[in-house]
């Protein structure tokens, strides 16, 4: 037994290690010395309050405990080892087929957008971090990145390929997810939508080209173009799968009759859409269409755009040019109502001792092996943090609570404003 006094100390980070995540835990009474536990998804701090609540810890709740903290046990051979920083962990995400034509991607993949636009200021963003959390990801078994010409314009998938050059062998590993559909003006601002043939390929040739790649994996119309018949559309993406540039087809936002229709041409194998615990717009109709047509699903803001971490502001709080600062469910009274609300994540969250973040993910995992949720981060603390989410194991009772807690009309505020919404088929 490990007693409290004893556990005190032996608890205490040693500062002599190397490797940023790594806690000696206790001594394990063998020859070889200490038995430790590299930490890749929670922090000494967490990890510490959480034994400490134990008077009495026998070695095997020690174990136990550390596991469902989603701890990676480690033998060192000396009191003063150190696990390089490259330690190979293995992988800690399953697949999911999305579709029916083979298309396999890690259960959480990563968005990259953050890492160009949107969230926080230019001058928050460091290209070496988000290489890093790039590099971070694939070590932690995540294969799916989502990409778009767009997002930068065009940095976001120049950045990528800038990450993967630094690793050797990893594309062939990787499913890499890009999209079109947006003319984009001289000065890089979004003009419209264009999904004529001619500028998909010309679209194509481009993010081919960027991402240094002689193939896309997952190729999306970023959104619907009312000027050109989805069948148009989807026949010169099925000439660019034919011609080996593209291997599986996706559609994003789209509704209904368009998914249908779309699929009729060429297999559709992922939809991407916004769903998540505050965002359930697809439950009544789009995810039956999906489920009819065995098309995988495809989450974006999974979060609630931070919302659901709990770490949030006010609107009026973000800085000029973060998407937050103009998002409706940000704003006023919405916040406040929105914030009461997703109370009921924070709550399950303090008792599963996780994140609020890991329960929203983990209640999107738990609805269907065919969804595959892309949370982005631009920080390999929080990409740590989703991953993680993979573990949390939810009750039917605690599912019913969340879906409950959260359901439409309990959330106050549209996603978007008029102009955003405008382009969104539904």
């Amino acid at each position: 037994m490990l007693g409290p006094e004893r556990f005190r100390k032996e608890i205490k980070l040693t500062s002599n290690l190397q490797h940023p995540h790594i806690l000696p835990l206790f001594d394990s009474g063998s020859e070889d010395g200490k038995l430790w536990y590299a930490m890749p998804f929670i922090d000494g701090e967490t990890l510490r309050a959480r034994l400490e609540r134990e008077q009495q810890l026998p070695i095997g709740d020690a174990l136990r405990i550390a596991t469902e903290s989603r701890v990676i046990a480690a033998r060192s051979m000396r009191q003063n080892a150190s696990l390089p920083p490259q330690t190979n962990y293995r992988n800690m995400l399953t697949t999911r087929t999305l579709g029916t034509q083979g298309l396999a991607v890690s259960e959480l993949g990563l968005g990259l957008m953050g890492m160009s636009q949107a969230y926080g200021t230019a001058e928050e963003r460091d290209e070496r971090e988000s290489i890093a959390t790039i590099h971070r990801a694939i070590e932690l078994g995540v294969t799916f990145f989502d990409t778009a010409e767009v997002y930068g314009p065009y940095g976001n998938e120049e950045l990528f390929a800038r990450a993967l050059a630094e690793l050797d062998g990893a594309r062939d590993r990787l499913v890499i997810a890009t999209k079109f559909g947006f003319r984009i003006d001289e000065n890089g601002a979004i003009a419209g939508v264009n999904s004529q043939p001619a500028h998909i390929r010309q679209a194509v040739e481009g993010s081919l080209r960027r991402l240094r790649t002689d193939r896309i994996d997952l190729l999306y119309q970023h959104r619907v173009d009312p000027q050109v018949p989805i069948e148009d559309v989807i026949g010169t993406m099925a000439e660019l799968v034919r011609e080996g540039k593209v291997r599986f087809l996706g559609l994003s936002e789209a509704g209904e009759q368009t998914i249908r229709r779309a699929h009729a041409v060429h297999p559709i194998s992922a939809l991407q859409s916004e769903y998540s615990l505050w965002e359930r717009n697809l439950e009544a109709r789009i995810i039956p269409t999906l489920r009819e047509l065995h098309i995988g699903l495809v989450p974006f803001a999974p979060l609630g755009r931070g919302f659901l971490t709990g770490r949030v502001q006010r609107a009026e709080e973000y800085p000029e040019g973060d998407f937050r600062r103009g998002d409706p469910r940000y704003q006023g009274e919405n916040f406040d109502a929105n914030v009461r609300a997703a109370s009921v994540v924070r709550d399950l969250a303090a008792r599963k001792h996780v994140t609020p973040g890991q329960i929203a993910l983990a209640w999107l995992l738990h609805k269907g092996n065919d969804i595959a949720p892309i949370p982005g981060t631009k920080r390999r603390t929080y990409l740590e943090e989703n991953i993680a989410a993979a573990d949390v194991r939810l009750t039917q009772s605690e599912m019913t609570t969340l879906d409950a807690a959260l359901s439409p009309e309990k959330i106050a505020g549209p996603r978007y404003n008029e102009e955003r919404m405008s382009t969104v088929d539904r």
